[in-house]
């Protein structure tokens, strides 16, 4: 079983986030011999998908089986499991950390995995559906419903990269333009659409047509329907990045949203902030958030070792 309690006591490392990142990370701290506290608010991307896919080894099972296991995994090298959140860090070198409904506790480093929320376009029935058969990552899904009746509704014109990339596991998609106009799409856009047999449907969409707690079409202002029994959508991704933001970390801006600064092992601009999973990116698939967790864990392990050594010549 996870340990639930926690001291007011200095941890080596402190991670924000207890999902493949931060499990990832707290595990090879924890075999480290380091004292390591998780703070997780429960709060997973995934949650609302009930299978994850492409992780070797992994592939079809529940995200919340995995997590799970991880849980349990990391109790056995001692790392303390806390559930809440965290409302403030402060410090240089030396943090500080705040807890909701909790004592603040002291960590020499911090790993912040604390990734992303995704906003769902406004269109009624998509936020509801989502995971299901509205969804965003092919490569995540695409496998499970290939060869059915795509929909890829439009949130840009940067959309069309969706809707050619999901004509791999279905040679039936429509594309909805919604609130794009046709004359946004370049002359390629066009001819690349035609050349995957991507029909083009202008106008907007109006609602998801739902039977039996199934998707059968969508529906447009005019009244019309096209029948579908997926909708690929591209989500707004908003990084939870108020935590670095308050300790000073410099972000970089995207088409994608704003995320941290970093070096190759997650390291942030700030001294001995480390940061992985969603957060850094938010194509971040589950094994990729893992390996980062894993990177930045083993940094920080070396960088301990290190700053103890030094103190005690220095001594």
């Amino acid at each position: 079983m996870m340990n639930e309690t926690f001291g007011s006591e200095t941890y080596d490392v402190v991670v924000v986030g207890g999902g493949a990142a931060g499990l990832s990370a707290a595990l090879v701290l924890g075999r480290a011999r380091h004292r390591t506290l998780v703070v997780d608010a429960g709060e997973p991307r995934n949650a609302p998908s009930s299978h994850m896919q492409g992780y070797l080894s992994r592939d079809g099972m529940a995200p919340a089986e995995f997590l799970a296991l991880g849980r349990e995994e990391i109790a056995r090298y001692g790392v303390e499991l806390v559930r809440g959140r965290v409302t403030d860090v402060t410090g240089d070198g030396d943090f500080t950390v705040v807890l909701d409904g909790g004592p603040a506790v002291r960590a020499r480093r911090l790993v912040v995995a604390t990734g992303l929320k995704d906003e769902m376009p406004a269109v009624p029935g998509v936020a509801e559906r989502f995971g299901r058969d509205v969804l965003h990552c092919p490569f995540c899904h695409g496998w499970e419903v290939r060869d059915e009746p795509f929909g890829v509704l439009a949130s840009s014109a940067a959309s069309v990269h969706q809707a050619l990339m999901v004509s791999q596991w279905s040679k039936d998609v429509v594309f909805f333009l919604h609130r794009v106009a046709e004359e946004e799409l370049s002359d390629q856009d066009l001819r690349r659409l035609a050349a995957a047999g991507v029909e083009v449907v202008p106008g907007e969409v109006a609602e998801l047509v739902v039977e039996d707690d199934r998707l059968t079409g969508v529906r447009l202002a005019d009244g019309t329907v096209h029948a579908r029994s997926v909708l690929f959508v591209g989500p707004r991704p908003v990084p939870r990045t108020s935590l670095l933001e308050r300790l000073g970390a410099e972000m970089n801006e995207t088409p994608f949203g704003t995320y941290p600064v970093i070096d190759s092992t997650g390291l942030t601009t700030v001294p001995g902030v480390w940061a992985a999973g969603n957060l850094i990116g938010f194509s971040e698939q589950v094994v990729h958030a893992a390996s980062g967790g894993y990177r930045a864990a083993a940094a920080i392990v070396g960088d301990l070792l290190m700053a103890d050594l030094d103190a005690a010549l220095n001594g």
